[in-house]
């Protein structure tokens, strides 16, 4: 984790906490941090010192969300992604490039296989992105066949052999999880129900059942998506739904954000449902008495 200008690991169970590295000058604004499969490096993206490259950071505009997310992607600040030797602390950097690069994730098998995107309005950018720790390896996941397709909010699967995204061909029509089998570029598509589609997905360790955390009034699939939890099983093609937390009351401007724990028995998310903002878990299985 970061605090001030400065990354720092905390041991959980003893509260020991060490300096990593203080990020050097002009590294700001990105993302991360994101730990590898061996758990010698750190890596994100950060934006370069617009003083000493002649580039003006937008101003704010007025649209909210989506107004901001298009003038970022509009600026074409210069960025690059990064590295951190957990043990020396020694920074690499490399990949530099004007696309907004975001959402940076190391493969949790490989540990130089990173996954990170191209961040902007989905329908305008090829969101989906690996490359390896030295730079080398770039490439593209997903191609679009249509106009308006998009695909994001990219993960890998526990044992690092498939990303999956969400889908929709087009935009706010057809719905679909995906799956990109990095072995042989083998594309899964599991049909998802208009509403059933989620902002987030996420796949359990055994990789048998997914969950998704549903859509407000203002997601991409509204009108006619579910504020719900729900826990998908593929089944023919589809992804079946089982509703598990009614979220009518949270406000979708705090994303859920599902994920599995690592037993699979629980998805963790947050929500707002009762006015602040807590974690909360739901059982994906009923326990049944003896």
């Amino acid at each position: 984790y970061t605090k001030g200008n400065t990354i720092y690991a905390t041991h959980l169970d003893t509260r020991e906490t060490r300096q990593i590295a203080p990020f050097p000058p002009g590294m700001r604004g990105g993302s991360g941090l994101a730990v590898n499969a061996d758990e010698t490096l750190l890596a994100g993206s950060f934006v370069e010192d617009v003083a000493e490259t002649n580039t003006d950071r937008p101003a704010r505009p007025p649209g909210g969300r989506e107004g901001g997310l298009e003038a970022r992607w509009a600026a074409r600040l210069p960025m690059r992604l990064y590295t951190v030797e957990i043990q020396t602390g020694a920074v690499k950097t490399f990949h530099p490039s004007r696309d907004w690069l975001n959402h940076v994730q190391f493969s949790p098998s490989d540990p130089t296989l990173i996954l990170f995107c191209h961040e902007g309005p989905w329908h305008k950018v090829d969101r989906i992105w690996t490359i390896r720790t030295d730079g080398s390896g770039l490439k593209k996941i997903h191609t679009r066949t249509m106009d308006m397709e998009i695909a994001g909010h990219e993960f890998f699967s526990p044992n690092g052999k498939i990303i999956w995204y969400d889908l929709q061909t087009p935009k706010s029509q057809v719905f679909w999880l995906a799956g990109h089998v990095l072995a042989t570029s083998e594309m899964i598509k599991y049909r998802v129900a208009r509403e059933h589609w989620s902002v987030h997905y996420n796949v359990s360790p055994d990789g048998q059942h997914f969950a998704g955390d549903g859509g407000g009034p203002r997601s991409v699939a509204a009108p006619g998506n579910g504020q719900w939890i729900y826990l998908f099983t593929p089944k023919d093609g589809v992804l079946e739904a089982e509703r598990l937390v009614d979220l009518a009351r949270h406000d979708y401007r705090l994303e859920p954000n599902v994920t599995f724990t690592p037993d699979g028995q629980w998805i963790v998310f947050r929500s707002n449902m009762h006015g602040p903002t807590h974690v909360y878990a739901v059982e994906v299985q009923k326990k049944t008495e003896d």
